[in-house]
């Protein structure tokens, strides 16, 4: 083969030996490195997270959690580390006027208390805890989401924002076995958590009961529904009932709802994650509401 007609990465021109010296670079590295090659690679340390926040009070981390945070007038927050660049990105030009404690520092401090696997962006805020409410003091809402038992926050997080973004009232959980308010669960739900009531239940067969008595047609999403979840809508409100992932809604659940429903999958996988659900069934419930 003539040298006009190398294949790339072939050594032959100067660019070629170039690419060629970069490919075998990179495999030295992760092989351990060789005399006379660059350092092995190193991936960046693990960082454990650092002490719990005190007690009464919970981290919050990320852009969005925190603006959503700072612009919430019923969030006390007592203390904040953010960095210049998160300072610049959230609009805050005098961190000396801030009602609380703040604190410039490098990402890696706020590692060292968030733990080096969250994505902080640069921020943590310590905040006192939004306290639920009871289900007494749903508001004037047409739609509203139950959750029967979801413990993953990063489930209940997503949930929180397709709730928040579909106009949905409350979410309503159990006051068992459901995640409480954290970093995982308020940077998953990116801001919603200060834009939605989250409203805490002991017994949820009596909370759908209640629901009933006040107009709310209750629908159990369920893979292996009766009925498509669109013949199932009915009503002027409606509340979307779901359970955990695995074992899905609780047999006490499915004879207190007043429908159980599927989402019609023609594809070969014939459920989603409990999350991907709730914004499908929420889609559909709004649109529904909307006519």
């Amino acid at each position: 083969m003539s040298d006009d007609k190398k294949r790339p990465g072939q050594a032959g021109t100067p660019k070629d030996k170039h690419y060629a010296n970069l490919r075998r670079a990179f495999r030295d590295q992760k092989a351990g490195g060789k005399p006379g090659s660059a350092p092995a690679f190193r991936p960046r340390p693990t960082i454990a997270p650092g002490e719990a926040a005190p007690d009464g009070l919970v981290r919050l981390y990320g852009l969005h959690t925190v603006r959503a945070a700072l612009d919430n007038p019923g969030r006390k927050i007592s203390r904040m580390l953010v960095t210049r660049n998160a300072a610049e990105r959230l609009g805050l030009a005098d961190l000396a006027a801030l009602p609380f404690a703040t604190e410039l520092v490098e990402p890696k401090d706020i590692d060292k208390i968030t733990g080096s696997e969250a994505v902080h962006q640069g921020v943590v805020i310590e905040a006192k805890q939004l306290n639920p409410k009871p289900l007494d003091a749903l508001g004037d809402t047409r739609l509203v989401v139950v959750l029967d038992q979801v413990t993953d926050p990063h489930n209940v997080g997503a949930i929180m924002r397709s709730a928040v973004a579909f106009g949905a009232g409350a979410l309503i959980t159990t006051s068992r076995h459901s995640p409480t308010e954290s970093g995982v669960l308020a940077k998953s739900a990116s801001g919603a958590l200060e834009h939605i009531d989250h409203i805490e239940v002991k017994n949820l067969a009596d909370a759908l009961g209640k629901l009933h008595e006040t107009g709310f047609q209750t629908i159990g999403l369920d893979s292996d529904g009766p009925a498509e979840m669109e013949k199932t809508l009915s009503g002027e409100k409606i509340a979307l009932v779901l359970g955990a992932e695995g074992k899905g809604l609780r047999q006490k659940t499915r004879e207190t709802v007043n429908a159980l429903a599927r989402l019609d999958m023609p594809g070969a996988i014939r459920s989603l994650n409990v999350s991907n659900a709730a914004a499908v069934a929420m889609y559909a419930a709004r649109k529904f509401l909307g006519q």
